[in-house]
């Protein structure tokens, strides 16, 4: 059962790839904004909850998206992709604890790798066709620090264990895909 995060900047194309990704190895795709919407759907406590604090403009805290994560893997028998998740090496090594009080554990991290200016290219794109006044150039070189600075060390915890998998993230959708296929297999 494999257990996969996908990994990269933001532009460098998790969200195609973990398409791609699921349907291949037969996987439950986690997002943690996909489980977010979930829980409020599903009128949970916890959704209730979840919509409280996103009513009030407040971010959701790392102990109810961990929760939800932890009951995703707990109603998982498939192997899982993890999409958004781990942001930082605290929830990297929670997620680590997760899975092995399951009896699992992550067997790869997929890390898309796309240099600067292509991702600014790529996510520039991405705004006239989806008309998001946010993906403006400034906006997204400040996602791009925020990246390199908060969420790209936990690229070296994973290589620290030998599961990272570095896959250049240029050329044809095709291409990247058959790149990841190569890695893990």
């Amino acid at each position: 059962m494999k257990n996969i995060v996908i990994f990269g900047a933001p532009g460098a194309g998790k969200g195609t790839q973990s398409e791609f990704i699921v349907q291949r190895y037969g996987l439950t795709h986690i997002s943690t904004g996909d489980l977010l919407r979930k829980e409020i759907a599903d009128r949970t406590e916890l959704g209730l909850r979840i919509k409280s604090i996103m009513d009030s403009g407040s971010l959701v805290s790392d102990d109810i998206v961990v929760e939800m994560i932890d009951k995703a893997i707990a109603a998982d028998t498939q192997g899982i992709l993890f999409d958004g998740f781990p942001r930082n090496v605290k929830q990297a090594e929670i997620l680590d604890q997760l899975l092995a009080k399951h009896g699992r554990a992550i067997t790869c991290m997929v890390r898309l790798d796309v240099p600067k200016e292509e991702l600014i290219q790529r996510m520039l794109l991405r705004a006239k066709v989806s008309g998001r006044s946010d993906d403006n150039e400034e906006t997204i070189r400040h996602r791009l620090v925020e990246y390199e600075e908060k969420t790209l060390p936990v690229a070296s915890y994973y290589e620290k264990q030998g599961k990272e998998l570095l896959i250049d993230g240029t050329g044809s959708i095709e291409d990247i895909s058959k790149r990841i296929i190569d890695a893990i297999s």
